[in-house]
């Protein structure tokens, strides 16, 4: 049984009701009752089921799918992250390379350097895998520097979802480029020309901002344990480049692969690109580079087996109610998409009488801020009005402009719901109010300013 072939017999406003009284009910019990993440998401996640009248003997199979499907993704990416994290801090190896950049662009521009950098890591790989390799030299930064941890994360982790959201290879904006019949190299040009500003005015600005008025201390949680003292011979600064870069360029070439099959210019029965894929995916990724800087910066440096079965041990004890808190926020998620939910809206949605452009960012919007999904939300939206835009007869720029605002739609208001929410916010050791204040508000700011950059540009290429 596959949980999206699970249907409600409840009507459209019945189901949006529904929804937002589970969204409620969280924000109510987790803020105000103070009862813990991990207890109200499944139980808010089993009513919401019921009230949606999922059949009865479906339901623990979409409870535990939308639990499963996300540790899927998550689980192995933050315990490999993790580990890595704390070989690059223990060995003295990220605190080299944060003094390296603050001498290279100095203390007031270090959130730009670290935002600039995730700018370029977040072209080619995905949000998640590129936070986790980044989290740790922004944590050295802002050690090395003070004044809050989320002066230096914000403007980095903005960087990473800006590229995340709109540009190929990207899940949502290829499903958009799809649909919509887009042309993807005109995608991919205007994409850069949207997130770059994007970023500088809702990443950078307000995260600058924001960070110096919420100042939180670096959280532990990452690294395992408290700050070590520096090495008094760390690693050069080159070999913890060439270890950030390995994981990066590992699924940089998976991203090349994939797309030089889907668009016919390899065949996929080829075994070699089928190897490399596996190689380059995500987890395999990181395990390689953990292995590898194991050995670099563990054993080749006089460190025992022993000190690195212990390190790591005491690395990835912290992150259990990350992953698990994680994990029942897919669940969530995953409820709310199999009930019929997204489907009530979408059909309410349908015949909005907004301009196309608009209406598209709207559709786009409500179904992420429903759902909790940015690739649902996107592929739901393109999948609903694409007859629509190319019935339109919009011209190739246009067509690029309304993928990505269908894109901006999809980033707007993160929240219990989202998976990355619990993710980001956990990893900064952030409480659901500061979540919100901060994550919540630059991912709105980067989907709505990215729209109007699409809107200007739809306006000006009629």
């Amino acid at each position: 049984m596959k949980t999206e072939d699970v249907q409600s017999t409840l009507g459209t406003l019945p189901l949006l009701l529904i929804a937002v009284v589970a969204i409620l009910t969280l924000l109510f019990l987790i803020i105000r009752v103070k009862i813990h993440p991990l207890i109200v998401l499944p139980l808010v996640s089993l009513g919401t089921a019921f009230a949606a009248r999922v059949p009865t003997d479906e339901i623990m199979d979409v409870l535990v799918d939308g639990f499963g499907g996300t540790l899927g993704e998550v689980a192995l990416l933050v315990g490999f992250g993790v580990m890595f994290a704390r070989i690059v801090e223990t060995s003295g190896g990220a605190q080299a390379l944060s003094d390296a950049m603050i001498r290279l662009f100095g203390d007031r521009r270090a959130p730009l350097a670290l935002g600039v950098a995730s700018l370029l890591f977040g072209f080619p790989i995905f949000f998640d895998a590129a936070l986790m390799v980044m989290l740790p030299i922004v944590f050295a930064v802002a050690r090395r520097l003070g004044g809050g941890v989320l002066r230096y994360a914000l403007p980095a982790a903005a960087a990473l979802s800006t590229m995340h959201i709109f540009l190929p290879p990207h899940p949502g904006a290829v499903a958009a480029t799809v649909f919509l019949h887009a042309d993807v190299g005109l995608v991919v040009l205007l994409g850069v020309l949207i997130a770059v500003p994007t970023w500088y005015l809702a990443g950078y600005l307000y995260g600058v901002w924001i960070g110096d008025r919420i100042v939180l201390p670096v959280p532990e949680l990452l690294t395992g344990g408290p700050e070590k003292e520096a090495d008094a011979d760390p690693p050069k600064v080159s070999t913890i480049l060439l270890l950030l870069l390995l994981p990066l360029g590992l699924i940089f070439l998976n991203t090349g692969l994939r797309t030089a099959v889907d668009t016919g210019y390899l065949a996929k029965d080829l075994g070699w690109v089928a190897v490399l894929q596996v190689v380059g995916s995500t987890p395999v990724a990181l395990l390689i580079t953990v292995i590898t800087a194991s050995y670099v910066l563990g054993t080749r440096r006089g460190r025992s087996r022993d000190f690195l079965e212990d390190l790591y041990d005491n690395a990835l004890k912290p992150i259990a109610p990350v992953i698990l808190i994680t994990g029942a926020g897919g669940m969530f998620g995953g409820v709310l998409v199999t009930s019929g939910i997204g489907d009530a809206l979408a059909d309410t949605l349908r015949d909005t009488g907004l301009p196309l452009i608009v209406s598209t960012f709207v559709v786009a919007s409500i179904l992420r801020v429903a759902l909790g999904t940015a690739t649902v939300a996107i592929t739901t939206s393109a999948g609903l009005l694409s007859a629509s835009i190319v019935a339109a007869g919009l011209n190739p720029v246009q067509t690029a402009a309304m993928v990505l605002a269908l894109a901006g739609g999809s980033a707007v208001v993160p929240h219990v719901n989202d998976a990355s929410f619990w993710l980001f916010g956990k990893l900064l050791g952030m409480d659901i109010p500061t979540t919100f204040r901060t994550w919540t508000v630059i991912k709105t700011l980067i989907g709505v300013i990215g729209f109007l950059f699409s809107w200007i540009i739809f306006a000006l290429a009629s």
